[in-house]
């Protein structure tokens, strides 16, 4: 190839075209599909021509961006986590008191919980595990594009700046997450119906969380015992 004829690979020379498996758009089109598909009908029922029909593509496209059904579930888990973990890291990018900040992550987490399809998601999951542990394992996984992670990186910034005593970011992380997620996720998970003033009960239990988390690692008061003589 000449200088000057050399082009993003992404392209078809001289069309201005994404290359075969490369246009992100048709990609998102075909994973918004496979959500729907998935959703309705589980992971083992769910066909490639069930994608076809909710994403409106052919079959042939689909296997230009994914190698199997298997690989095409695991790409909607992945983008799905992804979108979530930038929208909780924009949340903790804000200016704002550190109280106030938690709050916004554990209702955003909450939220999410409660009124995405996570919690089906996981449903077909647990169906699968015992064939492809796999799929469970990167799920769960931690990373740069994990949600806890994201908290995890807050957290030593709050500890760095003397915010914060923890010992164990990771530990702490966990904890915040299962004080204001793990009972609405648990009633989710088995089909629990929600409660009318779904919002109202998020509020509560955050509240009640973040009271026991900071007690726990906000810095204690120096004593008047422990100050030096004559101060």
């Amino acid at each position: 190839m000449h200088q000057g004829q050399e082009t993003d690979k992404r392209c078809q020379p001289g069309s201005g075209r994404f290359a075969a498996g490369a246009d992100p758009a048709k990609r998102d089109q075909i994973i918004e599909g496979a959500k729907r598909a998935f959703m309705k009908y589980g992971f083992d029922a769910t066909s490639m021509n069930h994608v076809t029909r909710e994403a409106g593509v052919s079959k042939g496209t689909i296997y230009v961006y994914f190698e199997s059904k298997e690989d095409l579930f695991s790409a909607l888990i992945e983008t799905s986590k992804q979108k979530f973990t930038a929208t909780l890291r924009d949340i903790l990018a804000e200016e704002g008191e550190l109280r106030d900040l938690l709050r916004n992550y554990g209702k955003a987490f909450a939220m999410y919980v409660l009124t995405s399809e996570m919690t089906g998601a996981i449903r077909i999951l647990l169906g699968v595990i015992d064939r492809m542990p796999h799929l469970c394992r990167n799920f769960l996984k931690s990373g740069p594009e994990n949600a806890r992670t994201v908290l995890e990186e807050f957290l030593q910034k709050q500890v760095d700046a003397g915010h914060l005593e923890i010992d164990d970011v990771n530990l702490a992380a966990r904890q915040f997450v299962e004080i204001t997620t793990g009972t609405f996720f648990k009633e989710r998970l088995f089909g629990q119906p929600s409660c009318p003033n779904m919002e109202n009960e998020v509020d509560i239990v955050i509240e009640s969380a973040l009271n026991m988390f900071l007690l726990a690692y906000q810095p204690k008061e120096t004593e008047p015992s422990d100050l030096p003589n004559g101060v």
